[in-house]
């Protein structure tokens, strides 16, 4: 048995499956990794969360580089993969997907039960209020001025709903992210490097509860010595197959 078929076997015996994806979904929607030789992180300076809170240079430079950001996830398309993921949910074969992603790419193919670990970018919010509000607006202000928005509630610092380095987590979501994987019987692990924890924690917590354990990734992962079956191929190629033998 293939690969393919096998998974594709796995997911129909599943009670309990759920996907964790990283970057390498996204890229197939034109999305840059923020990892690769050309992506963000590695030709702009890193804005940690203090320097954010502290300095108003620091703020421009984060709202510099969101803004850049901001296009190609506003312009961007759910890809195969997108849609497959969103299409196992709503036939109840896919209890939920974790993701790494801020993109918000998995809730436009139409999944419903998306746990954005590492925050959204659809999105900017107040440090020091509830307001949250859709980013396009204050991309657009930032743009025509040049300097960082201020919250129009309490007029306290606006930043994307994303965490920055040295921001924490949100307890829910990775405390919820974490009951899931240790509940899961399946585990799809879709293009991540697995090495950023604690979310990069969650596919090993499925396998050692029990769950088996697939990862589709591009490169080699720390845990691909874990998992059940590995898979190398094209994130959408792969998951079509294996809903299409999942069906059969």
């Amino acid at each position: 048995m293939s690969d393919h078929a096998q998974a594709a076997q796995w997911l129909r015996e599943s009670k309990s499956a759920i996907a964790f994806t990283g970057a390498g979904i996204s890229t197939e929607s034109g999305i840059p990794d923020f990892r690769s030789p050309n992506g963000v992180w590695a030709t702009n300076r890193q804005i940690y969360f203090d320097e954010f809170q502290t300095s108003l240079d620091g703020r421009r430079e984060y709202w510099r580089q969101k803004s850049m950001a901001h296009a190609e996830f506003r312009d961007s398309r759910p890809n195969d993969g997108h849609r497959v993921l969103a299409k196992w949910e709503s036939d109840g074969l896919l209890r939920a997907v974790l993701t790494q992603n801020i993109d918000g790419l998995h809730q436009d193919a139409g999944n419903s039960n998306v746990l954005e670990i590492h925050g959204s970018a659809r999105k900017v919010g107040c440090l020091d209020c509830d307001f949250i509000e859709s980013a396009d607006p204050w991309v657009k202000q930032y743009e025509q001025t040049d300097e960082p928005p201020e919250c129009p509630r309490c007029g306290g610092l606006l930043k994307h709903a994303t965490i920055s380095f040295g921001q924490s987590l949100s307890e829910n979501v990775l405390q919820t992210s974490i009951k899931l994987a240790r509940t899961a019987d399946l585990c799809f692990a879709i293009g991540s490097s697995l090495v950023v924890d604690p979310a990069a924690s969650l596919p090993r917590t499925a396998k050692r509860t029990g769950g088996r354990l697939v990862i589709i990734n591009r490169d080699e992962t720390p845990l691909d010595d874990l998992a059940d079956i590995v898979m190398r191929d094209e994130i959408g190629a792969a998951l079509t197959e294996i809903a299409k033998l999942a069906s059969a």
